[in-house]
């Protein structure tokens, strides 16, 4: 008889290995939107280093959607139908604006117009599907939907394309109201026992945040995009969008400090991403409403949310390493 040691099973490793994809897209989101906090705060070289990261786990996350719609048609629109399949809408989303601060334009162009392929049939299937009672993932329509308006902003203060400027409008205002409808959804319980993607709900608040800043910044660059009226308007919500993140992020930490949950889960990445959006929210509105008090909050919360990155990085290395190790 042969002394090898049992391999895992099949199915064992299937589980995980749909467990490690679902955080794929999360992984980029939080490592995408820690490049840009840190090219934000001038820490270029690890700004790079951490966009160089997120570019390789997106060129994993879309070889694993090809083989899935290729080869697993059905598993593929089971993941389509449910809100974690708008994450790759978003690591998309997230990744070309990190390319657009860089002024790679054409390749931000490509992202924008992939996502906008995907958004709208991603969108659909999961309205169709809502419910009540819904874990975090559900404000992943509203991410989704705000990411679009934030490459699309940045693209179009970068190339002076006034429609696409007004199209960054129509999201944002879409995503704000895709929010309340994720927010009647979810189940507020999961603040209490959620594995790490309830903090989504803070996420959603913070790249609203950041859309609205990017609009007001599109009007200082061009002044005739939209009358004083409305760049008023955008201004007092983003504000109150930045306020309303501050205060869920805040409340979800309190929750982590009363209920801790101290074993890794693939779904903290999902924690990560909100509180690297919270950091460059408030560093983008500080620049965008001349708040400049906030960027200190904003520098504090970045290095936060790095640490928290590398929790997450080690986390995940350690059950990596295990299930080699069967």
């Amino acid at each position: 008889m042969s002394d090898a040691p049992d391999m895992p099973d099949s199915a064992s490793l299937r589980a995980r290995r749909a467990g490690w994809a679902a955080a794929a897209g999360t992984a980029v989101m939080a490592t995408g939107i820690i490049s840009i906090g840190l090219h934000l705060t001038g820490h270029e070289a690890l700004s790079r280093i951490a966009l160089v990261l997120a570019s390789l786990a997106w060129a994993g996350l879309a070889a694993d959607l090809v083989v899935r719609l290729v080869g697993d048609r059905e598993r593929w629109a089971r993941r389509a139908g449910t809100p974690a399949g708008l994450d790759a809408v978003a690591a998309t989303t997230v990744l070309g604006t990190r390319f657009s601060s860089l002024g790679w334009q054409q390749l931000a162009e490509a992202l924008l117009a992939l996502s906008a392929v995907l958004w709208p049939v991603l969108l659909w299937a999961v309205l169709r599907r809502l419910r009540r009672r819904m874990p975090g993932e559900v404000f992943l329509v509203c991410v989704a939907t705000q990411g679009l308006s934030v490459l699309a902003s940045a693209i179009a203060t970068a190339v002076g394309a006034d429609w696409l400027a007004h199209t960054a409008l129509v999201l944002f205002w879409l995503g704000i109201g895709l929010y309340v409808l994720s927010f009647a959804s979810f189940d507020l319980g999961e603040v209490r026992r959620g594995a790490g993607d309830h903090w989504v709900a803070a996420g959603a608040l913070g790249i609203s945040a950041l859309a609205g800043a990017g609009l007001v910044a599109a009007h200082h660059v061009d002044p005739y995009l939209w009358n004083n009226d409305d760049q008023g308007v955008l201004r007092d919500t983003t504000g109150a969008l930045l306020v309303l993140d501050l205060a869920c992020y805040f409340l979800l930490a309190v929750a982590e400090v009363v209920w801790p949950r101290p074993r890794y889960d693939v779904r903290r990445w999902a924690t990560v991403f909100p509180m690297g959006m919270s950091a460059v929210a408030a560093l983008a509105v500080a620049a965008a409403l001349d708040i400049f008090w906030l960027k200190g909050p904003g520098q504090v919360l970045l290095w936060i949310a790095v640490a928290a990155w590398l929790a997450a990085a080690a986390g995940a290395a350690l059950a990596f390493r295990s299930t080699v190790r069967g």
